[in-house]
Order: C-alpha cells, then sequence, then structure tokens
C-alpha cells in the first residue's frame, strides 16, 4: 500500500527557513507527479509546489514563488520542499501527495495519496 509521511514541520521566526521531508513507499513513483499542499485553519487546502518524479520538471504558486524550492531524491524516493524567508501566512499543515495519473493539477482532489501532514507555524 503507497504511503507517504510527511517530518520537518515546526516553529520558526519570520525570514527562517524549514526543510519539509515526504518519503513514499509502497510501489514505484517513477510517473506520477508528487506535489506540496498546505492548510490553514478555515480555509481550503491550496496548493503551494509540486515536481514530476520523472524529469524533475517542477511548479509553484505565485505566493511561493522564489521563496520554496521543491526536490527530490530518486535514491531515497523522497521529495522535499525547502521553505527560506518564511512569512507568518505561510502557516499551516503541510501535506504530500501523489498523483499517479503523472498530469499536473493544483487540485487536490486529483491526487490519489497523501501524507498525515506536518505542521508549520511562522512566529512574526
Amino acid at each position: 500500500q503507497e504511503q507517504l509521511v510527511e517530518s520537518g514541520g515546526g516553529l520558526v521566526q519570520a525570514g527562517g527557513s524549514l526543510r519539509l521531508s515526504c518519503a513514499a513507499s509502497g510501489r514505484t513513483f517513477s510517473t506520477y507527479i508528487m506535489g506540496w499542499f498546505r492548510q490553514a485553519p478555515g480555509l481550503e487546502r491550496e496548493f503551494v509546489a509540486a515536481i514530476r518524479w520523472s524529469g524533475g520538471y517542477t511548479y509553484y504558486a505565485d505566493s511561493v514563488k522564489g521563496r520554496f524550492t521543491i526536490s527530490k531524491d530518486n535514491a531515497k524516493n523522497t521529495v522535499y520542499l525547502q521553505m527560506n524567508s518564511l512569512k507568518p501566512e505561510d502557516t499551516a499543515v503541510y501535506y504530500c501527495a501523489a498523483d499517479e495519473k503523472g498530469l499536473y493539477s493544483r487540485r487536490p482532489s486529483e491526487y490519489d495519496y497523501w501524507g498525515q501532514g506536518t505542521q508549520v507555524t511562522v512566529s512574526s
């Protein structure tokens, strides 16, 4: 069974950095799109970034472009989200997701597998 496990969340001051990790297991993800989403209290889950497992092409939400970087380590079956210049509005639970169809989308409903989420809190 496919499993995604996030780690790396925490509390950081504005302007600081965090790196989130998403370890994938259960099957071969080579054709997948891997995405990061976030959800703040009372708000809908929103797209943050995505990467094609094969080829490594990346996609970003405008709100994080230039501050966040998504990357992957094929040998470790792990996807990362490096978050720099963090702002209080980045505070949310961050989720890793996998789309086995390999068709890029920003819609959470298009993703087939989800991790449990990791809390990121940015203090002002």
